[in-house]
């Protein structure tokens, strides 16, 4: 099982390293692709332009230099409420993709508790997808959707993702992250391995937290304390025919300090594959779209 075991690098774990010195440390580690964000500097994580100021192109040619994919561009924040705005948000993060050769673009919903009448949410978010389906499939790129499982989130839960990707027909071009803290947080139990484009992880170890409580601030790597059941989420994954990439995820400021980013994340990387080979392989698995773990 662990041989199908492919990690991935989000910049957010390292916000302070330059492009170039980012994917440095995912080649460093082994990891067969990296996720850039368009919006560190906005977090005030980095002083830094997208991309460095450099041409998309450059900075793409120098991960396929090292081996890597550009496997994301994140994001396009907001992404179910359409506008004129949005619209030209999206389209330039898909010029950037295609430029850079990014295999695909990050969707994030709204997280600002918007209140809306009956039938109204999934409306929204038919209308975006429908809207940012042909801008796709003039790229020929793919769109990540990513439900949020905080409670003031506009979409929390996978399925509903799903059914509005079918409504507009967009399968070809459409597909979910599976992110293992909100996953957690939004107390769901199906995954889609099927639906899944990408896996993005991370870890909560405080004891003193409910799941309502958790923030991305409390995200750290994943290790033998952790809350949120990464490792039995992977091998769900895994057991049911996910065959991409694991991308760690820490927005806590405690793993952006750590002076040694490679040693610790190359011994989170150790853990997963350790406890992945000691459970070994999950029996009676199937290949469905739709998989339940058990609580």
């Amino acid at each position: 099982m662990t041989a199908q075991l492919k990690f991935s690098l989000n910049h957010i774990a390292t916000p302070r390293l330059d492009c170039r010195a980012f994917l440095d440390l995912a080649a460093s580690l082994g990891c067969i692709g990296v996720e850039l964000r368009n919006d560190l500097a906005d977090k005030k994580l980095s002083t830094a332009a997208f991309f460095d100021g450099e041409a998309p192109t450059v900075i793409g040619s120098y991960a396929r230099s090292k081996g890597l994919r550009l496997l994301g561009l994140s994001e396009a924040y907001g992404f179910n409420t359409w506008s004129d705005g949005m619209r030209a948000k999206v389209q330039m993060l898909i010029d950037e993709a295609a430029q850079a050769g990014a295999e695909s673009i990050s969707l994030i919903p709204r997280n600002d508790a918007p209140q809306y009448a009956a039938g109204e949410r999934d409306e929204a978010l038919r209308r975006s997808l429908g809207e940012i389906l042909p801008m796709l499939a003039r790229a020929g790129l793919v769109a990540l959707i990513e439900p949020l499982g905080f409670v003031t989130s506009s979409l929390r839960h996978k399925a509903d993702a799903i059914a509005a990707i079918e409504a507009v027909g967009g399968e070809a071009h459409y597909k979910l992250v599976h992110d293992t803290f909100h996953h957690h947080l939004a107390g769901e139990r199906d995954i889609f391995p099927a639906y899944t484009g990408i896996v993005h992880i991370s870890g909560v170890v405080d004891q003193g937290l409910s799941a309502e409580q958790m923030q991305d601030g409390h995200r750290i790597l994943v290790d033998d304390r952790d809350r949120l059941g990464n490792v039995d989420q992977i091998r769900a994954l895994l057991d049911n025919g996910y065959a991409g990439a694991f991308s760690y995820e820490p927005f806590s400021t405690e793993v952006h300090r750590l002076a040694n980013p490679a040693e610790a994340i190359g011994s989170s990387m150790d853990f997963i594959r350790g406890s992945l080979e000691a459970a070994g392989q999950l029996a009676d698995a199937t290949s469905g779209k739709t998989v339940r773990l058990d609580k």
